[in-house]
């Protein structure tokens, strides 16, 4: 008899849910704990890309097609569980990119903020809103929302640097925009080092200003400057038992995170270092700068060494050991997740 209610009931709450469909509407009961889980779980995988691996098909799709034919030559690290998706992380987008001496990647601007972690510099240079940087190994170089960029060579070796973009953000809000230049390159406005000089001296304008809104006005933060900053603060304190040593790169107008949507900060971990566990909300990725890194990911142990990317998807436990003395950037979506309220960590 309760066997029959019961087939009762799910037959009559079957008929319900059928009419429902063709009206466009679903029962919340029925998808509730999807929509509303007791804590992250992660549809991406952990994984490193070694650069070893990676060069020589740069370079191979350099023998291939042109910068101009590409319009971005990039190699995307596509996260291992969601191949296809052009994440390394569910929010971010990263790549290898190659120029070739004599090459121009064309100007284009789009709503996208993008970052560049410079890994084979050479006299390569980024163009941007009408002003040129030279590109050296370690320097971060940031593309600001809609400002128009380009990129070259022209010096006789490749240019390679990490993109990382926060594109699946921005097309998640439906927002996107792109706009291609007239002319390959830009027209240059202002000297090399000029923004630099107006807000990356400890000094600034007596009027301050933002040109990129959110985003900082330096758009060149050199290794030349940032990695003896950091190895002088590791020199004189004690390294944080989670994060080691670490500075992140900040908007001088109002000291936040550089970009609105990506935290950037750099890291130096001594040889046999080992931080304690820790997890947090964003997706973090980390391009190995100097030496080599061991990366215990919820129980999975990787090795990363120079110019090695590790994806470490969200809510995942880790601790890092510096197998060398190693110095490494790392990108993520704390600072957009900050913005919203929802950033959350837990350490051991």
């Amino acid at each position: 008899m309760q066997s029959a209610t019961v087939e009762a009931v799910s037959a009559n709450r079957r008929q319900f849910y059928d009419r429902l469909t063709p009206k466009a509407m679903a029962p919340l009961w029925e998808v509730l704990k999807g929509l509303v889980p007791e804590q992250p779980k992660s549809k991406f995988a952990a994984h490193v890309w070694k650069y070893a691996e990676a060069r020589p098909l740069l370079m191979e799709a350099g023998s291939l097609l042109t910068a101009e034919e590409a319009e971005r030559r990039v190699l995307v690290l596509e996260n291992p569980a969601m191949p296809g998706g052009s994440r390394i992380t569910a929010t971010m987008y990263s790549g290898y990119q190659l120029i070739m001496p004599g090459e121009i990647a064309p100007a284009h601007r789009h709503t996208a903020s993008a970052l560049r972690m410079v890994l084979e510099g050479n006299g390569g240079y980024t163009a941007v809103a009408g002003e040129k940087t030279t590109m050296q190994r370690g320097d971060l170089v940031i593309t600001p929302a809609m400002s128009w960029h380009d990129h070259g060579q022209e010096e006789h070796k490749p240019v390679i640097w990490v993109d990382g973009l926060d594109l699946h953000m921005v097309n998640f809000y439906e927002a996107a925009f792109m706009d291609h230049g007239n002319d390959k390159t830009q027209i240059l406005a202002k000297p090399e080092g000029f923004s630099t000089s107006e807000f990356g001296s400890g000094l600034g304008p007596m009027n301050p200003y933002s040109p990129f809104g959110q985003t900082s006005p330096i758009f060149n933060y050199s290794y030349s400057r940032s990695r003896p900053a950091l190895m002088q603060i590791a020199a004189a304190s004690l390294a944080d038992p989670h994060v080691a040593h670490a500075l992140r790169y900040i908007n001088p107008l109002d000291g936040g995170w550089a970009m609105p949507t990506i935290a950037t900060w750099l890291t130096h971990a001594p040889k046999g270092f080992e931080t304690r566990a820790l997890r947090s909300t964003d997706g973090r990725t980390i391009v190995v700068l100097e030496g080599e890194i061991t990366l215990e990911i919820d129980g999975k142990t990787f090795t990363a060494g120079e110019s090695d990317v590790a994806g470490i998807p969200s809510w995942m436990w880790t601790k890092i050991r510096a197998s060398k003395d190693a110095v490494f950037f790392t990108f993520s979506d704390r600072a957009a997740q900050e913005k919203l309220g929802i950033f959350r960590e837990e350490r051991r």
